[in-house]
């Protein structure tokens, strides 16, 4: 894995699970949660692992959940809000669910027990925050991918950071082995509007919440 990192130095993970999701599955595989967090751990000193994602809070049941859980028990600090519902300029229902303010917050929040800020999203909004930080002294590095089509980085965050993490580059630490079982809901599709969940598993899918 590419990336300059020090023994010693205070590392934190800020991941945007939506965006994080749905750069793996563009490059066509899913993440092991478990696995993520051991190669991070001996990189540095990890301080923090935080992972962001919205919740449809109606739902009798939330095929994220099973996720959730599991990296809430183990070793990851959870932020959620729930999912707001609109309808658009075509009379359509959506409902969204940006995390951005929250990770930002807790970013600059966490800044001054940190020495490097690892930050999983391709989303240009964040260029700015990663240049506050880094006047705060601490490195920022980037992790998503170029080599989807179309990219999922956008340009002036990659320039802005210190590093560039390809995350195709990362996958063969990170990936879920897909003989992993998939469970099945009750009409025997895959959990989560076809995207399966393993139930509780450090490996689950995450349903796009955005």
């Amino acid at each position: 894995m590419k990336g300059n990192f020090y023994d010693n130095e205070r590392v934190a993970l800020f991941i945007d699970g939506a965006n994080l999701y749905s750069a793996a599955r563009s490059l066509g595989f899913d993440i092991d949660y478990r696995r993520l967090l051991k190669v991070f751990r001996e990189k540095g000193r990890l301080v923090r692992a935080y992972y962001y994602t919205a919740l449809v809070e109606d739902q009798e049941y939330s095929p994220i959940r099973p996720l959730i859980d599991w990296l809430d028990y183990n070793g990851y600090t959870m932020v959620t809000k729930p999912t707001k519902e609109f309808t658009d300029a075509m009379g359509r229902r959506k409902l969204k669910g940006n995390m951005d303010i929250e990770l930002a917050i807790d970013v600059l929040e966490m800044a001054e027990h940190l020495d490097h800020v690892i930050l999983f999203s391709g989303d240009g909004d964040f260029r700015r925050l990663v240049e506050a930080v880094q006047r705060r002294g601490l490195r920022v590095s980037v992790v998503s991918t170029i080599k989807s089509s179309p990219p999922m980085v956008a340009d002036e965050l990659r320039r802005q950071a210190d590093d560039f993490i390809e995350l195709s580059d990362l996958a063969p630490l990170i990936a879920r082995n897909p003989s992993e079982r998939t469970p099945r809901s009750a009409n025997g599709e895959p959990a989560g509007h076809g995207e399966p969940v393993e139930e509780a598993s450090p490996s689950a899918h995450l349903m796009r919440s955005a």
